[in-house]
């Protein structure tokens, strides 16, 4: 065979994902908090986007609404080119949407928080109830933190080095009021003796939370301890012997204290009183408010489904100024420039109306398969996996998946996250059917709180009670349950509860 170069012509398909695709796919796993981030970028960038409130939809006097009866010319005239060609560029509307319908009705959650209140000043809570708006008082000004708190301190009674010794501890002590440092080697490095360093961090022991600039939970309590005017040899054995306390071993704990039953358990009743992490009460860091991208209620004729448009910006796109510029004078990159920003509006546009109408079906197949778990709660939710809502709705089960991250549900029940409904399975005694494992975990939970201290249910007595409630699982998926739930064993609970009566 003769080595030649030839050109052939072969014929394959391959699947080209373009850029507008990639961003369509992109918009399905943010939230809407990120959908707006996203939003006001490709909004800097495009002068075609802009963004638009509520009341740029508002009924006139006479009562016809003048954004519809725009749209509807619009249909009559024709497609966005002869609009443009016609002057009439404003009046082309993207997307086929009822505003009349969808945003002057106010019958959900969402229209609720993007609609302001006459009475309440936009701030009337979801419910509808009575509730307390914020105190914007306290973002302006902040009480102030532990570190901040301790130095007030230290400047009024310490001077000179000593203050900036207190400082470098102050320094080092962590959130829950612990001191993490070396005391040498802090004395090393500022280059002064170490009974200087030990002098300033019993000052700051008397400081305000007491207890704070411990190095371990004995030494706070003990200065709580000292504080109270309790701190007496048998306390302080007490103290020195917090591990055995924490294993419930109270006999050996009264050999060891030299007391009776009396008064250990006035002792354990004195220690129950103290702080053991005295720095957190100066802690203002909250976790922020999570915000439901979906809102679930029930109606007379099933359940309503709904996205939060309050947080979703609303787009249009400015095609009188696109008229206004393509009428001007352009060199050929600047038409195809003009060109990009209009078409890429659009499809931005597009895809986050098709972004809603996929999370509003994700989550209707989720509320049908799951209507159980609305109606009667956690112990009637079912096994569900992505693959079969993907299945149900005709989807691939990666576009689920997408839907289902990073998004939050808000029922009469709570606030969910999407992926709290997709649950492994738990067989039934039956045979048929099975059970999720978060409603086992519910039942675990509901037994074991109703344990009383003569009766502690073992993991082998919580398999025989599921088992009669027609769940069948093994000791060690009950003992794996009971871990994730921060739960401890019998023996454990048991200690637990006799501390208590102890203190009680």
């Amino acid at each position: 065979m003769a080595l030649a170069p030839r050109l052939d012509l072969r014929q394959s398909q391959s699947l080209v994902m373009t850029p507008q695709l990639q961003q369509a796919i992109k918009l399905l796993a943010l939230s809407n908090l990120e959908i707006e981030a996203f939003v006001a970028s490709e909004m800097e960038k495009n002068p075609l986007l802009e963004a638009c409130g509520p009341d740029d939809f508002t009924p006139s006097a006479d009562g016809i609404d003048r954004e519809t009866q725009t749209h509807s010319v619009a249909a009559e005239v024709g497609d966005s080119d002869q609009l443009i060609g016609q002057g009439l560029g404003s009046a082309d509307s993207p997307l086929d949407v009822d505003f009349g319908a969808e945003t002057f009705i106010d019958n959900g959650p969402a229209d609720r928080m993007a609609g302001p209140s006459a009475s309440s000043g936009g701030m009337e809570p979801l419910s509808g109830g009575t509730g307390e708006a914020f105190d914007f008082d306290s973002f302006a000004n902040p009480e102030p933190g532990l570190q901040e708190h301790l130095m007030d301190q230290a400047r009024a009674v310490l001077s000179d080095m000593d203050l900036l010794i207190a400082t470098q501890l102050i320094g080092q002590i962590d959130p829950a009021g612990y001191l993490d440092a070396n005391l040498l080697e802090t004395a090393h490095a500022l280059g002064v003796p170490l009974f200087e360093v030990e002098h300033v961090l019993d000052v700051i022991h008397s400081f305000d939370p007491t207890g704070v600039g411990a190095r371990s939970l004995s030494e706070c309590l003990m200065l709580q301890a000292m504080e109270a005017d309790r701190y007496d040899p048998c306390m302080a054995r007490l103290l020195a012997n917090l591990d055995l306390l924490a294993k419930g071993a109270l006999p050996q704990l009264r050999r060891i204290c030299g007391v009776d039953e009396e008064d250990m358990a006035d002792m354990i009743r004195e220690l129950r009183g103290y702080d053991p992490k005295p720095g957190l009460r100066f802690s203002h860091d909250s976790a922020p408010p999570v915000t439901p991208d979906l809102f679930v209620r029930p109606t007379r004729d099933g359940w309503s489904i709904e996205v939060n448009n309050a947080t979703l910006p609303r787009l249009l796109i400015n095609r009188s100024y696109y008229v206004e510029l393509a009428a001007g004078p352009q060199d050929r990159a600047s038409r195809a420039w003009l060109a990009d920003c209009l078409a890429s509006a659009n499809w931005l546009v597009k895809a986050l109306d098709q972004r809603q109408k996929t999370i509003i079906r994700v989550a209707s197949e989720i509320v049908r398969q799951q209507e159980d778990f609305f109606r009667k709660g956690v112990e009637h939710l079912r096994p569900l996996t992505l693959k079969a809502v993907a299945e149900a709705i005709q989807m691939h089960e990666s576009t689920v998946s997408r839907v289902t991250s990073n998004k939050y549900l808000s029922c009469p029940r709570g606030l969910f996250e999407l992926k709290y409904f997709f649950t492994s399975g738990v067989a039934a005694a039956g045979g048929e059917g099975a059970v999720s494992a978060e409603a086992v975990k519910s039942h675990i939970k509901a037994l074991i709180a109703a344990e009383t201290a003569d009766a502690i249910l073992s993991d082998d007595t919580l398999v025989d009670m599921l088992r009669a409630k027609g769940m069948d699982i093994a000791r060690r998926t009950v003992a794996k349950y009971r871990e994730a739930m921060g739960i401890g064993s019998s023996v454990q609970r048991r200690r637990q509860k006799a501390l208590r009566g102890q203190a009680a």
